[in-house]
């Protein structure tokens, strides 16, 4: 895509078709990534062993702690870099993005050698104990110890690449990692192939993501001098308006994942107490509700820098339209799909383990997460664009309000009331004032912005 098209898409392109060419790829990249996640789930689910499964589970929030850095690097950089383009400022933007990503290097470097220095205490306050620590361990060598940094670089490259609009590249870079893992994941897991079980697992998405880097290195390469994104260590600096540009926006949306991490292993910590058939159950409920999770995910990181473009550039009706029509297709697409969860639950969770306790514990959880779908679609839009266009604080305000105000007390208050399945609720509860917060908040900042106009 030349500069002169990214312009037309960015300021001219009628936002239906202009919505579509950024968001569909990243919402299908974000797909893909599901399905990945999910084939881990599924193979291993395979071995009708709740121990290797639940070894996934509680590996999870190490995982989920890889997106702080994604975030922080990734998101921060990228917004940095789509309203840099909106005034012009292509310096701005080379020196954005060799920040970020040589910064992602050195956050990947450091999560692999705390977690190895630190692995036995920290799987522990995980919830792992003498049954599942083994799996676990095996399972983290691969995905943590060994594929950080391949797994950071993956998805903070294919924000910059998508902050430039070329988010059908970013997608297949992202898309090729997520499909080799689901062919290499049996080959590693079944006894048929390597019989690794849950380390077979991790292997295969180590090696995903290496391949995945490898499609953006050449990417970038090809692209040399078309494209502004910079991985040369020249341009690699500590500018303090690029720095505090990038971390205004990148660190509370890192927090907002620590958060995240911390609300999981709460969960995982209580759900534990139950045993290994409740703990796969609720990795197999969190894995199947991540589907239109990061459908909504997609959707808000792929307007991203049409909203953050048009904010910088003055075109604030197009930012709004942008948003409105944004918020009108995924709040009724997730509305749709919990409404097919609530009905199918006991179907979806069978087709990952069909063990009957699980499958009356995971159908159960089902149940209570999905309710709260529609209306964390609104709480992610509004997030996306509190980043786009350099509101931090905002998303800062709203990812404390999610976990620390909302969600980990309803799992205190919610287990006492009604034992391990109020566990469900808590997402639900949180999402419903979150969703208001929201649209009070657009609502305000769209009419501030209409006045000044």
């Amino acid at each position: 895509m030349s500069s002169i098209s990214k312009t037309e898409l960015f300021e001219s392109t009628p936002m239906p078709r202009a919505i579509a060419t950024l968001a569909v790829p990243t919402i299908i990249s974000s797909l893909v990534m599901v399905l990945y996640n999910l084939a881990d789930t599924y193979f291993v689910g395979m071995l009708n062993d709740p121990v290797e499964n639940a070894a996934v589970a509680l590996a999870a929030p190490l995982l989920l702690a890889f997106n702080a850095v994604n975030n922080l690097f990734g998101v921060g950089s990228s917004s940095m870099m789509s309203r840099a383009m909106g005034r012009k400022d292509y310096d701005t933007v080379r020196q954005s993005s060799a920040f970020g990503f040589y910064c992602a290097v050195a956050g990947g470097i450091f999560i692999s050698l705390f977690c190895l220095i630190l692995q036995t205490p920290l799987l522990t306050l995980l919830g792992a104990d003498a049954d599942t620590m083994g799996s676990t361990v095996g399972y983290v060598k691969w995905t943590v110890i060994w594929g950080a940094v391949p797994s950071i670089l993956n998805v903070v490259m294919a924000y910059m690449v998508r902050s430039e609009g070329n988010a059908l590249h970013a997608s297949i870079g992202t898309m090729s990692g997520c499909l080799l893992n689901i062919v290499l994941d049996p080959v590693f897991i079944l006894p048929w192939g390597f019989n690794m079980g849950a380390a077979g697992a991790g292997l295969a998405t180590m090696l995903s993501n290496c391949v995945a880097c490898l499609y953006f290195f050449v990417l970038l390469f090809v692209r040399r001098g078309k494209t502004n994104i910079s991985l040369n260590p020249g341009n690699f600096g500590f500018r303090k308006a690029i720095v505090m540009g990038i971390l205004a926006v990148g660190l509370p949306a890192a927090i907002q994942n620590l958060l995240n991490v911390t609300g999981m292993t709460v969960l995982n910590n209580f759900t534990a107490a139950y045993g290994a058939d409740a703990i796969a159950a609720m990795g197999i409920t969190q894995k199947v509700n991540m589907v239109p999770m990061y459908v909504a995910q997609g959707f808000s990181q792929g307007i991203m820098p049409l909203v953050g473009y048009n904010f910088s550039s003055g075109n604030r009706k197009r930012m709004k339209e942008c948003v409105v029509m944004s918020a009108k297709i995924t709040v009724g697409f997730l509305i749709m799909i919990s409404a097919g969860y609530y009905v199918f639950a006991d179907s979806l969770i069978e087709l990952f383990m069909d063990n009957e306790q699980i499958i009356q514990y995971g159908s159960r959880f089902l149940r209570g997460f999905c309710l709260g779908l529609p209306f964390l679609a609104m709480d992610f839009l509004a997030v996306g664009v509190f980043q786009a266009v350099g509101m931090g604080k905002h998303a800062f305000v709203f990812a404390i309000l999610r976990k620390v105000v909302l969600e980990i007390p309803a799992l205190n208050i919610l287990n006492a009331l009604f034992p391990l399945y109020g566990l469900a609720y808590a997402q639900f509860t949180a999402e419903i004032v979150l969703a208001a917060v929201a649209v009070i908040i657009l609502a305000r900042m769209f009419k501030r912005e209409k006045t000044a106009d």
